[in-house]
């Protein structure tokens, strides 16, 4: 069955009025702008408790990533766009294993591994 919304040869989905218009990237544009700006700020800055900083610029990091996706890459739940919203989810979720995989395994193997005196000691 052919669907008489999309031309021949185009993706399920995809269609010339799925881009995003001026009006959106500039939107983003400015919020893309604040946070960055935002982010400048907190790390020089002495108003935010010293320990807070990292914290504070990763919920802007997310932030940031956040516009972009929605303003930029045009990246919604809508029922249109579900195959990309969900390459997106794998994508993350492939990252954040590999991520996180190789941290369980650094620390497993820095555990494992022979205090250094005693490396010291067995090289005399």
């Amino acid at each position: 069955m052919h669907d008489e919304t999309n031309a021949q040869g185009e993706a399920p989905g995809v269609s010339e009025n799925s881009h995003g218009s001026p009006r959106s990237y500039l939107i983003g544009l400015g919020f893309a702008t604040i946070l960055t700006l935002a982010s400048f700020w907190a790390s020089s800055t002495h108003v935010i408790y010293a320990p807070g900083v990292p914290v504070l610029l990763a919920v802007l990091a997310i932030a940031q990533m956040g516009i972009h996706l929605v303003f930029f890459l045009q990246i919604s739940t809508a029922p249109d766009q579900t195959n990309n919203f969900l390459a997106l989810a794998f994508g993350i979720f492939v990252v954040g294993l590999t991520v996180f995989g190789s941290m369980i395994i650094m620390a497993n193997l820095n555990h494992g591994m022979m205090p250094m005196d005693r490396l010291m000691q067995m090289q005399r």
